[in-house]
């Protein structure tokens, strides 16, 4: 492109109209845009038409420059400026205007005939249609964006609309979680509560303890008050009526709810609201077993009663039931095991020279009954047998090999054997009948004026011997097998001499070993314990220096095992001021304790106590 310019003087409107249509043809060889040309001739129409109102004389001065060097596009520029005529070329134009351009411009053509002018108006009218036809283009371009933004908005709004869905989605799914959360964490506290209470009921046999720990773990959270009615039980209620919706449930077995309206709980019958609590809604639960027992009555710690808590109380009161039956068997039981403990007491004979005393404690755990046994009684030639022994094993079947085995020694002893062959006949015994149980025994023979004591032991722990002066030596001989293993033996009779005012203590395993401890440990402790007696008690009173004799031994509160003491104390003379009838305690004031009294408080223990009379 090459720079190009004209100029033309205005001083009339022929001229102004005759310059702007050598403007038009200029603009156009120069190649500027359509839309620009049109715009630029519309500006310098009016700006003519207001000079010449204004009067004087102008000029029309266009100008076409070069793109530059650094112009990629290869554009270049049309100036289009008016100014007075006359005046120096370096003033500022009244107007101007820059246009792009990218054709070189050409001189304008010589006008004497008008041709120009005509070619131009003529000219313009393609302009304008050319400027129409664009603005046909943008209006179609213009309607199809329209249509696709029409689209596009209704494509927004719809997005929009399944957004807001979601989110309400959402917040449904979130307000659901939420609800599961609260309904999981509301099953794990009651199932966590059931397990916890179903504990503390099942693990007592004793149906008051477990009668007293109810309002203690239902009270305040599930109940404002606690009724439990149990049918064996003769006591009348508070006011001496009964709620017509347990006696309901009591007949039907089916829970009853009685409230001003139905409850709705899962398993449930609903009656009226009970005349003794109208205001408050009652749950009565039957306690059913094989049959029923009782019936729990709860009343509502609010308005009503939770569905769900309904159903973990109900599922409740069927496992307090289990355990109140439970309780109740165990009772049955423990009165069978004491009656044929009662059963195997002895009657400690009197004989000369020498003072019987006996302790029995049956273990706090379990049925109280066990194999443990003591017994005394004399011979056909005067002398007198003491006997101590110990059945493996816990439970009717060994206190009846217990009964077994101390009726067989009676029988074996009128033949007047030693203790050792009562020990190896007993031994025979029990191998045959009984193969998988064995026992462990202590034998003792007291002659009547003969210092010497004969005895044998099967496998139990050996006898304690007290010194008149109070020194205490262990009887540790090698003791034989216990009684019943398979295996043939023979007991051996050992020898030791007894001085009036000597104390020998039998005793079975019970009494001296703890888990924590060996039984030699507990050996020792016995042989202190018993070394630190009184003598004068030893001698007046046998029966308070047993009780002496097994308190420093028995500090704990619970034992896992029975225990059995027989102190046998010689005497020079028979003691005097004793009536005849003291010679024998009768069985019927040996006392087993009775679990009744709690498992935790220290049992009363089994007595018998002999003195020589005078």
């Amino acid at each position: 492109m090459t720079a190009a310019s004209a100029t033309w003087k205005i001083d009339s409107t022929t001229d102004a109209a005759h310059a702007r249509a050598l403007a038009a043809h200029f603009m156009s060889a120069a190649e500027v845009p359509l839309i620009e040309r049109a715009r630029s001739l519309t500006a310098l129409t009016a700006h003519l038409r207001a000079r010449l109102e204004q009067g004087g004389g102008w000029e029309l001065h266009l100008s076409t420059q070069p793109p530059a060097a650094s112009d990629a596009l290869g554009q270049g520029h049309l100036t289009v400026s008016v100014r007075p005529a006359g005046g120096p070329p370096d003033d500022s134009p009244s107007w101007q205007l820059t246009l792009p351009c990218r054709g070189p411009a050409q001189p304008h053509p010589s006008d004497s005939d008008g041709t120009a002018l005509t070619r131009a108006l003529l000219a313009s009218d393609d302009d304008t249609a050319a400027v129409l036809s664009r603005l046909d283009e943008q209006e179609e371009l213009i309607r199809f964006h329209r249509e696709e933004l029409h689209r596009t908005n209704q494509g927004v709004l719809a997005l929009h609309a399944e957004l807001d869905a979601s989110a309400l989605l959402q917040h449904q799914l979130l307000d659901r979680e939420r609800i599961a959360r609260s309904e999981a964490e509301k099953a794990r506290q009651l199932l966590t509560f059931l397990a916890d209470a179903s504990g503390e009921v099942i693990a007592s046999l004793n149906h008051e303890d477990i009668q007293r720990r109810l309002p203690e773990l239902l009270i305040p959270e599930y109940a404002s008050q606690v009724d439990l009615w149990l049918f064996d039980d003769e006591s009348v209620p508070h006011g001496g009526h009964r709620p017509a919706a347990a006696v309901a449930a009591a007949r039907t077995g089916r829970p009853q709810h009685a409230a001003a309206h139905p409850g709705g709980l899962p398993g449930v019958d609903d009656l009226p609201p009970s005349l003794l609590a109208p205001s408050h809604p009652l749950l009565c639960i039957p306690l059913t077993v094989r049959h029923t027992l009782g019936v729990l009555t709860l009343v509502s710690p609010g308005p009503r009663f939770d569905p769900d808590t309904s159903v973990m109380l109900v599922e409740l009161a069927r496992r307090i039931g289990i355990a109140l039956d439970n309780a109740r068997r165990y009772e049955q039981h423990r009165d069978t095991a004491e009656a044929l403990q009662r059963a195997q007491l002895t009657n400690l004979p009197a004989a000369d020279g020498l003072l019987l005393a006996a302790r029995y404690l049956p273990a706090t755990r379990g049925l109280n009954i066990g194999g443990d046994w003591y017994d005394a009684f004399q011979q056909p030639d005067g002398s007198l047998l003491a006997v101590i022994g110990d059945v493996t094993g816990h439970g009717l079947r060994a206190a009846i090999m217990m009964g077994q085995l101390r009726t067989a020694l009676r029988a074996y002893a009128v033949e007047g054997d030693s203790p050792a062959q009562l020990l190896t006949r007993l031994h025979r015994l029990l191998h045959h009948q009984q193969p998988e149980l064995y026992a462990t025994a202590a034998v003792v023979r007291f002659r009547p004026g003969d210092p010497h004591v004969v005895w044998a032991s099967a496998g139990h722990p050996p006898p304690v011997v007290r010194a008149p002066d109070g020194t205490v030596r262990i009887l540790d001989t090698k003791p034989g097998i216990m009684l019943g293993v398979p295996l043939p033996y023979t007991y051996e009779d050992h020898s030791v001499e007894l001085t009036a005012g000597s104390t020998l203590a039998l005793y079975t395993d019970g009494l001296v070993e703890r888990r924590a401890l060996g039984i030699d440990l507990g050996i020792d402790r016995l042989a202190q314990a018993l070394s630190s007696l009184n003598a004068t008690e030893l001698r007046q009173d046998l029966d308070t220096a047993a009780e002496s004799l097994l308190e420093p031994l028995l500090h704990e509160s619970e034992r896992d095992d029975d225990i059995c003491l027989l102190l046998c104390h010689t005497t020079s003379a028979p003691p005097v001021n004793t009536p005849p009838h003291a010679r024998a305690v009768p069985v019927d004031r040996l006392m087993v304790p009775s679990a009744r009294r709690g498992t935790g408080a220290r049992r009363d223990s089994v007595e018998a106590t002999n003195e020589e009379g005078g």
